[in-house]
């Protein structure tokens, strides 16, 4: 009997088949905004924002922003929003440089070591995300009038603690977290990068990850298949609440010096993240992937619109204009489906 042999495809047929996956791609579209904003600012600004140094910036400035990003992309996963960790990354940056001054606003007197100020600020960030997740998932207060208010409360802490004063005179070494470099990558970089394989293997490859798309999705039926809802609701405020403290703790070390502008606007621009990266804001929808490629876009919009000297008036006006985009298109995107 004669055995048939199937035709390997011509080279140009691999090519064709290989780019439609990518084009299919979920977050291929976000990709090619990427890249589109990034050449489109460099011929705005005649090649300035393309320049090594500036686009190593923004990769330092997104690093911040993302790991926030990271931690509001899996409360908004739950159908929940959390707008106090701007005000959770201000407090905790905030306790720690008061705990490891050696000036007068200290509050206990005399300096912290570093590791055990970085710890505080870790632990007070997951308590006040702890505090939120109570809120939400045990006493049944709505996610935004919660986090709202513990945004007003951590805001309100972190001034009284800095009497409206910036912080400096911190430990050796804590500039090393903010600016230093390994291999010649900024260790920001390396901190966003280790916590976004973490949460994409955690979200793609665990019990915990699905039951959080589940929840979102809906949680009745979630509930009714076993997952706990309210510990996943819980969790999730939790785990944003420590990744605000560890943004806060990056960014005083990148500063060197705690202020209460340190984080401004983290809040805004953490959901604008998610929402750009394809999270729906209903729940249940979104990868974190997605919430990478929108923390960068957020961060080449930010430093374009600054090289570009707009002032601040104009980003808020870009930015409010790229969450309503980002909004109408899941919109429309979930009544087709």
């Amino acid at each position: 009997m004669a055995e048939i042999v199937e035709k390997p495809k011509p080279l140009t047929a691999v090519a064709r088949e290989m780019a439609g996956r990518v084009f299919r791609h979920e977050n291929a579209a976000l990709l090619f905004v990427l890249i589109g904003l990034i050449f489109g600012m460099g011929g705005a600004s005649r090649g300035l924002t393309l320049s090594r140094v500036n686009m190593m910036n923004v990769l330092l400035q997104s690093s911040m922003r993302g790991i926030a990003a990271i931690g509001q992309g899996m409360v908004i996963l739950t159908a929940g929003i959390d707008v106090s960790v701007g005000g959770n990354a201000l407090m905790s940056s905030m306790l720690g440089a008061t705990l490891m001054t050696s000036s007068e606003l200290n509050i206990i007197g005399y300096p912290l070591p570093l590791g055990l100020g970085v710890l505080i600020m870790l632990l007070a960030g997951t308590a006040w995300g702890a505090f939120n997740g109570t809120m939400v998932s045990r006493v049944g207060i709505p996610a935004l009038i919660s986090t709202l208010g513990l945004w007003l409360i951590t805001t309100g802490v972190a001034f009284r603690l800095c009497l409206g004063r910036s912080i400096g005179d911190q430990p050796e070494g804590l500039a090393w977290w903010g600016s230093g470099t390994v291999l010649g990558v900024p260790v920001p970089v390396i901190i966003f990068a280790a916590v976004a394989v973490v949460a994409y293997l955690v979200l793609n490859h665990t019990t915990y990850g699905r039951s959080i798309y589940a929840v979102g999705g809906n949680p009745a039926s979630a509930w009714l298949s076993g997952i706990k809802v309210k510990n996943i609701q819980f969790s999730v405020y939790a785990i944003a609440g420590f990744l605000s403290g560890l943004a806060g703790f990056v960014m005083l070390g990148r500063i060197e010096s705690a202020s209460m502008r340190n984080v401004q606007g983290l809040e805004i621009d953490s959901i604008a993240a998610a929402t750009i990266g394809g999270v729906s804001l209903m729940g249940g929808r979104g990868t974190l992937i997605g919430v990478v490629l929108g923390s960068l876009i957020i961060g080449v919009v930010n430093n374009g619109l600054s090289v570009l000297f707009a002032g601040p008036a104009t980003v808020k006006i870009v930015k409010g204009a790229i969450i309503i985009l980002a909004v109408v298109v899941d919109y429309m995107r979930r009544r087709r489906s």
